[in-house]
Parts: structure tokens; sequence; C-alpha cells
């Protein structure tokens, strides 16, 4: 028996069979201690207690705000030009400084007209000969001793000589340059000796008050704005001050690429402090004050597909909850939720709400990127926003 059993053939594919089925129960022992392992894990952190997240809040309140609006514009001289001169010529005489304010009618620039008055006189001698000899003829005609027709022919050789002298003058007077009106000159653009062309920049002049300030409103506040209406401008140039004046005029045409209309309002400027072409930022009243519901702009997350705000709750605790040490918690929680709403105008640090925000709920103003829906909170107010329309930040 032992002899037939040492010469029986080796069975390859049982061994590869068995070796398989080890290889598989280890493994699969492996894998499967893992798995159980990672489940406990993720039981953990899943059912960890989450630390409350602090962050600022504030109570929506209302408000009497004035109805009113905003814009950009731009200020603009209201008399503003390039002195030019009509007739070419040498200059002369230079009679203004750069930066000079100066009256109507001051003489800046005079050209040279040597050839001008030279040629003056000699029309002027011609004039005098010409009225003298149709004096002669009138004489003469009177008489019957030339034609009526001679006569008719030296008066209006006398009346276009006078024309001719009349015409010199005037050649003359264009190259006396004076300020059409009122205001500060620029910096010169021209130099002692030098030939000027008709129509060539001499110096700006700029009337300075006051000034005009231009700007564009949304065609849907074409009925609620016209001349009269009171308006306060700001420039950077000068911080802290507000100009205040009048609209004088609004364009009755809307732009039909951007649906905006054009108003124009008038600014005292005694001091030449506004500037032409300088930015300004406008502000203006439309109407009576009505109540608003407002809250800090910080609470807002002005996103593409709306604006929204995380709204404060208080939620009884459910059994069983415990803090990160595991000590258990009782009583209630603050939690936060999502809400979309629709948002109006600003005014210094707040906003208005004008649809899903009710007055007396609170929203968070501060750590809106830690929270989603559900998330617990901890109120801790320390800087409260203001609704003062020009703010002044502290330097802490």
């Amino acid at each position: 028996m032992s002899a037939q059993a040492s010469n029986r053939p080796p069975k390859p594919a049982l061994r590869w069979v068995l070796m398989l089925v080890a290889v598989a129960v280890v493994f699969g022992g492996v894998f499967g201690i893992k798995a159980f392992f990672a489940k406990k894990t993720n039981d953990f952190f899943d059912n960890m207690p989450q630390p409350a997240v602090p962050v600022s809040a504030q109570t929506a309140g209302t408000q009497q705000w004035n109805a009113g609006g905003e814009a950009v514009g731009t200020l603009v001289a209201i008399n503003g030009t390039n002195v030019t001169t009509e007739a070419g010529g040498v200059v002369r005489q230079i009679s203004f400084d750069s930066g000079q304010p100066v009256s109507a009618g001051t003489v800046l620039v005079r050209l040279n007209t040597a050839n001008e008055d030279a040629t003056l006189k000699a029309l002027e001698t011609s004039a005098r000969l010409a009225d003298v000899q149709a004096q002669r003829w009138q004489a003469l005609g009177k008489d019957k001793l030339v034609s009526l027709d001679d006569v008719q022919t030296r008066t209006a050789a006398a009346a276009n000589a006078r024309a001719q002298v009349e015409a010199q003058r005037a050649l003359i007077a264009q190259k006396t340059i004076r300020a059409p009106f009122s205001g500060v000159l620029g910096i010169r653009q021209i130099n002692l000796g030098q030939y000027i062309a008709p129509g060539a920049a001499i110096v700006s002049l700029q009337q300075l008050d006051p000034v005009y300030v231009d700007f564009t409103l949304p065609e849907q506040m074409i009925g609620q704005l016209g001349a009269g209406n009171t308006v306060q401008a700001t420039v950077d140039a000068v911080p802290g001050q507000a100009f205040e004046g009048k609209i004088t005029a609004v364009e009755p045409q809307v732009d039909a690429s951007t649906r905006n209309f054009k108003a124009r309002a008038s600014l005292h400027n005694p001091e030449g402090k506004l500037r032409p072409g300088s930015f300004a930022k406008i502000s203006f009243g439309l109407g009576v004050a009505s109540e608003v519901v407002v809250i800090p702009q910080t609470a807002v997350s002005f996103n593409p597909y709306g604006n929204a705000v995380f709204v404060i709750t208080a939620e009884k605790r459910k059994p069983g909850e415990t803090d990160a040490t595991g000590k258990p918690l009782t009583g209630e929680k603050l939690v936060v939720n999502q809400r979309f709403i629709k948002t109006g105008t600003t005014r210094g640090d707040l906003i208005a709400v004008t649809d899903g925000l009710k007055p007396g709920e609170r929203v968070v103003t501060a750590g809106l990127l830690k929270l989603r829906n559900g998330s617990e909170v901890t109120i801790d107010n320390k800087v409260q926003p203001a609704s003062d329309s020009k703010p002044h930040v502290q330097n802490r």
C-alpha cells in the first residue's frame, strides 16, 4: 500500500486551488478589517459634535429713509473753450500769464498789423477822396451840369471805399485777441515772434463759477426727476465736502443703446474748487421719507443668482447632544439658515431690504464664509454699522 501511495502522480491543480483559497482568506480578512475601521472612523466624524461658529449678528430694523438715488457724473464748465484767432499772423505782444483770471474783453494777444495799418491809411485816403468827389458831383448834378448816372456812380464809389476801410479795420481788430468771457486761463501755448495760423489754440479759458455736472440715470427715473430738483455732488479732489446745486435740464431722449437719459445740474463754485473734467458722485432725493427694513451690507451675500442672508433662529437641542468633550448639552441653540432676499438702496453701512425679511429677525453680519444651513453659531458683537451717508472710518 505504501509503495502504491508513494507512486501516485502529483496534483498541481489542487495545490493551486488551495493556495488561491488561502490568499483570498488572508486578503479578505485584511480588507474586511480595514473596511471595519474605516466605517467606524466615518461614523465617528459624522456624529462628532461640531463646535459653534462665532459670528456677529444684528436684528433687522426699520428706519425712515428719503427716497433717492445716486449717480456718477462729470464736471463741465458753463463756458469753456480754447481761445483762437480768426486771422493768422506773427505774435507781437502777449498780455497774459498762465493760470490768470481774466474778465470778458481783456486783451490777451496782439499780432503784427504793420502791413494792415499801412493798407488802412491808404484806404482811408482813398475813401476821403471818393467822398469829396461824390459831394462835388452831387452839387453838379443839382445844377444839371452832369448826368444823374454819373452822380450815382461817384456816390457808389465813395460808399465802396468806406466799406473797404471798415473791412480793413475789422481785419486789424481780428489780430487783437480778447477774452470772450470771464474765467481762468490755462497754460500759454504760443510764444513771442511765433506765427500762428487761423484757428490755432492760444490758451484755454474756463468759467468756473458756476459749473455744470452732467450725469446719466436709468429710464425708470425719467418721470421722477426734473428741473429744480436738488442734488449734492462730491469729488475726490475735495474730500469731506458736498456741493449743492439744482438740476437745470433733463435730456428728453433716452439713449437706445444704454436705456439711460442725461441730466445736468448747476453747482455754485465761488472758490474754484471744482474743475471741469473731474469725476463726481451725485446723490439726490425724490420725495418724502418712507419706512424701510434695513440691515448691514455685510450681511448680504451678493450672487448672480440672487442675494441672500443667513437668518438666525433658536432651536431646542435634541436629546443626547454633547459638546466636543462629550459633555451633555441642554437648552436652546442658535442655528442659521440661508434665505434669499430682494435689496434696495444703500446708505452708509446699511442696505434696504424690499422683500424676504421682516423687522425683528436676526441676520449674520460677519463670518458668512464659515456657515452652511443648520450650522450652530454663537454671537459676538463688537463693531456696529451705521446709517450715516458719509461714514467715517476710525483708525484702529
